[in-house]
């Protein structure tokens, strides 16, 4: 496993994992035919599971899902896409995540050959580990909402 400050338990990482490459199946994407599943974890352990849902604007299913659900807390989150590289979140997406989720939460990147990677000796079978804070630098989050403003009262 790669070395990084994160720490989610071995078993959760591994049905994250699991469950967003479940969720890629789902995936409907018939304008971009760029499948993209993702799984949050909760802090109860809960694995939320979504995928790309295509329309003429495309959607971040996952989280939409979770908070319509009333989740809106997450200890973990895993993206996996048909490409055998690690893919990082659009741009939108990473927006999404900020809204939701601690700037250190970790963020799974996970490639389409990860078992393969994994049977064939990689200990990490090719996943990035990173964060929000890592992926959307100096951004803005829902707490600079509350920041006070010149002439406000």
């Amino acid at each position: 496993m790669s070395a990084t400050t994160f720490s989610i338990r071995v078993e959760d990482r591994t049905r994250l994992i699991q469950a967003a490459f479940e969720a890629k199946e789902f995936a409907y994407s018939k304008y971009s035919n760029f499948r993209v599943g993702a799984s949050l974890l909760t802090p109860s352990g809960e694995i939320i599971k979504g995928a790309n849902i295509e329309n003429a604007s495309y959607g971040k299913t996952a989280f939409v899902k979770a908070v319509s659900e009333g989740k809106s807390s997450f200890t973990a989150l895993a993206v996996v896409t048909d490409v055998a590289s690690p893919l990082s979140p659009c741009g939108m997406c990473r927006q999404v995540i900020r809204e939701f989720c601690k700037q250190q939460m970790p963020i799974l990147l996970v490639p389409c050959d990860y078992e393969t990677r994994l049977a064939n000796g990689e200990p990490d079978g090719g996943v990035k580990e990173t964060s929000i804070a890592a992926l959307l630098p100096d951004s803005f989050g829902p707490e600079d909402l509350e920041r006070p403003r010149p002439g406000s009262k």
